[in-house]
C-alpha cells in the first residue's frame, strides 16, 4: 500500500494513474539499472517508491515528445471506464 507520497499529490503530476503507473516502472527500473538518483533523500528503501518520491518531487515528468505512453494510458482509462 502506498502511504508517501499520496495518490492525489502524484495525480497533481501525471494526467492518469496509468501512465503514473508506468512512469514509475520505467523510472524505478533506471534507478535499478544504475541511474544517478533525482533526490538526497528517500522515505522508501525500494526503486518504486523512490521513483514516486521523485514524481511527486517533480524531478521526473513524462516526456512531452512522447505521446505513445500517453494514448496507451488513455486507452487503458476508456476501457477500465466501461
Amino acid at each position: 500500500m502506498i502511504i508517501y507520497p499520496s495518490i492525489d499529490k502524484l495525480l497533481e503530476k501525471v494526467p492518469s494513474r496509468y501512465s503514473l503507473a508506468v512512469l514509475a516502472a520505467k523510472r524505478a527500473h533506471e534507478l535499478e539499472s544504475g541511474d544517478l538518483k533525482m533526490l538526497s533523500d528517500y522515505k522508501s528503501d525500494k526503486s518504486v517508491g523512490k521513483a514516486l518520491e521523485e514524481i511527486a518531487a517533480g524531478d521526473v515528468i513524462i516526456d512531452p515528445k512522447s505521446k505513445m505512453l500517453e494514448r496507451d494510458a488513455e486507452k487503458l482509462d476508456r476501457k477500465d471506464q466501461e
